[in-house]
């Protein structure tokens, strides 16, 4: 974690803040690196003035200091829930006698609807996946997995052995904050998955070792690690560029369509929020605003006095 230029006060409070909120508070480790981030920038703001000596008046002179880097709403109200949280871990510390964020209120966040493939635009990336090489087959039980189940990419990329109940069609994930749930996977999604494991996982990292104990990953690269999510990535960005789909689209993308065309079938809305571990229903909720939004889309484009 990044520290220079900090002084010895700000690096403890900091290093005190990192470990609070990943043990007790169990964030993921991409928003602890964020929120951490965001500490790291105020407190060299800050410079040689002490935490205890920050009042309202201090705090939201910073604010006012990073208007003019012009942040995304979203990622302004990310940097003041980290003030939030970092006052609020120093008061209970009783590192400071008062908390001066505490009546901080970010800015309403706007409703972003997420993105979405349709069926063909999906069918169009899995059937221009070709299973020529080891890696392709390795590539397309990758995105048959991502399709079939909706789990993040962190999580398919944190995949062992330990975790596949193939026989049941379930696997074991560890979503946000390392919370575990059980997915589903299609008949097809396991077919692709079995044949990769059993015909072409040990070829892909050819002339090295690729173990398959309980804690092996299933997916790896060409030297028998782990394949890391920005791999995964550029998998998807290949063949989106290859068909030449206008579409931004990534590993995210197959989620939100994943939940969007399960909402639009009529799925319950408390099984998808389990499917996607969701931890309120409130986030599952943004798929039922898709639906209808696209259903919207499609009665404006096609019906005539529309």
């Amino acid at each position: 974690m990044q520290m220079t230029g900090l002084n010895s006060s700000s690096k403890n409070n900091l290093e005190d803040f990192r470990t609070y909120i990943l043990v007790e508070r169990n964030f993921s480790k991409h928003t602890a690196k964020a929120y951490c981030s965001d500490i790291f920038d105020y407190l060299l703001w800050l410079g040689d003035t002490q935490c205890e000596d920050v009042n309202f008046s201090k705090v939201r002179e910073y604010l006012h200091f990073i208007q003019k880097f012009q942040y995304r709403k979203n990622t302004i109200a990310r940097k003041i829930a980290s003030l939030r949280t970092f006052y609020k871990f120093l008061y209970r510390e009783k590192k400071i006698d008062s908390n001066p964020a505490m009546n901080l209120n970010a800015p309403k966040r706007p409703k972003q609807l997420p993105k979405f493939l349709t069926p063909y635009e999906v069918e169009q990336i899995l059937n221009n996946t070709k299973i020529e090489t080891p890696a392709g087959y390795r590539n397309k039980a990758i995105l048959e997995l991502l399709w079939a189940s909706g789990m993040r990419v962190s999580e398919l990329s944190g995949l062992n052995f330990g975790d596949l109940n193939l026989e049941n069609n379930e696997i074991r994930v560890f979503g946000k904050g390392a919370k575990e749930r059980i997915i589903l996977i299609t008949d097809r999604a396991k077919s692709y998955l079995e044949r990769y494991i059993k015909t072409a996982r040990a070829l892909v990292a050819k002339g090295y070792r690729a173990d398959e104990g309980e804690e092996a990953p299933v997916f790896i690269n060409n030297t028998g690690f782990r394949l890391q999510p920005r791999t995964i990535r550029n998998v998807i960005n290949e063949i989106v560029e290859k068909i030449e789909l206008p579409k931004h689209v990534t590993p995210h993308v197959f989620r939100h369509s994943f939940a969007t065309h399960l909402i639009e079938n009529g799925a319950d809305l408390r099984v998808v929020q389990e499917l996607l571990g969701h931890a309120s229903i409130s986030n599952t909720q943004i798929y039922t605003h898709v639906s209808t939004q696209h259903l919207k889309d499609v009665y404006n484009e096609t019906h005539p006095r529309a």
